[in-house]
């Protein structure tokens, strides 16, 4: 399919108001205007063709109710549903809602799929929930799940809910619990890992997080459930969410996940890729939380994958 371009015919002033505020200039831009580059939007903001009530702002500006904001005529890239978002993703949301309700949903996200579009992906999560509910006047995420994880992720649909579902993030007020089959036999039950985690960039530049005591503090509580004669499932809790915190953790065990490219054993998903196995086993199982509005006390888990319980049923368990 071809990409039609086309250019907003004037200067564009839009109001903020209660469903778009308290989001920074970037992120309202970039979902305003589907298409655009990046670096085409920061260069706007930073040439001052963006405005917010006549005056020049940064793109970290924190958007107020009551704002009007200046965009100018771009050009922005109209892609078609079917070149834009797989049928195979629409088709796979459709059927991942574990729960909804006015204020937010939660879907089982399928692995092999980024939460959002960018860094050299067309397209994500997010945006295939956003072409599958096109009434939906809001959608965002809540938190971000790696591309190869897969299970509950969460989705705003207000942003009220979103606000308290990030704040219960920050404040460690939802509780996380993975599974994850990590390789060879650990020989713990339990274990608390604290090591913290610092950011960097491989020669390669792929990013990829290290183990520093500059980095920032991270803690993943590993429980045993299983021993299988060349690996173990664990369940994995992690307090905080730092980048791939549980993946370095595991890996800092010597026991790292298995279907890991990236902090994993090469031989060892060797190995397994010869079985058929082609992902990571991490998966995202519960979140538990009070309800934003009710109170009530939630909890939702996504079933694991068929291909990852297929994998645990040929293991050979101890």
């Amino acid at each position: 399919m071809s990409i039609e371009e086309n250019q907003t015919p004037k200067v564009i002033y839009v109001e903020i108001n209660e469903d778009n505020c308290d989001q920074r200039l970037d992120n309202f831009l970039i979902a305003r205007l589907k298409g655009v580059p990046k670096s085409r939007i920061y260069r706007i903001v930073r040439k001052g063709e963006v405005r917010v009530n006549k005056g020049r702002v940064d793109v970290k500006y924190r958007l107020a109710a009551g704002d009007i904001v200046r965009i100018p005529p771009v050009r922005v890239a109209e892609r078609t549903e079917e070149s834009y978002v797989p049928q195979g993703l629409q088709e796979a949301l459709k059927l991942g809602i574990l729960y909804e309700d006015d204020g937010f949903m939660v879907i089982n996200k399928p692995a092999g799929f980024a939460v959002h579009g960018g860094s050299g992906v067309s397209s994500g999560i997010i945006e295939g929930l956003r072409l599958i509910r096109p009434e939906a006047r809001f959608l965002e995420l809540v938190h971000r799940l790696d591309k190869d994880t897969s299970g509950c992720l969460l989705i705003a649909k207000k942003r009220s809910a979103l606000r308290k579902l990030q704040e219960f993030f920050r404040n460690s007020q939802i509780q996380k619990t993975y599974q994850a089959l990590l390789s060879g036999q650990w020989g713990r039950k339990k274990l608390i890992v604290t090591a913290p985690l610092l950011k960097n960039v491989s020669k390669g530049g792929e990013r990829i997080v290290v183990i520093s005591p500059s980095g920032k503090s991270a803690e993943t509580l590993f429980r045993r459930l299983q021993l299988f004669r060349n690996a173990t499932l664990v369940e994995a809790s992690p307090k905080t969410g730092r980048t791939h915190q549980i993946r370095v953790h595991a890996a800092s065990l010597g026991h790292p996940i298995i279907g890991d490219d990236r902090y994993g054993v090469d031989e060892i998903n060797k190995t397994f890729r010869n079985k058929g196995y082609k992902r990571m086993f991490l998966h995202a199982e519960t979140l538990k939380f009070q309800h934003p509005v009710t109170d009530l006390p939630m909890s939702i888990t996504a079933p694991l994958p068929l291909q990852l319980i297929n994998l645990l049923q040929n293991e050979e368990p101890v």
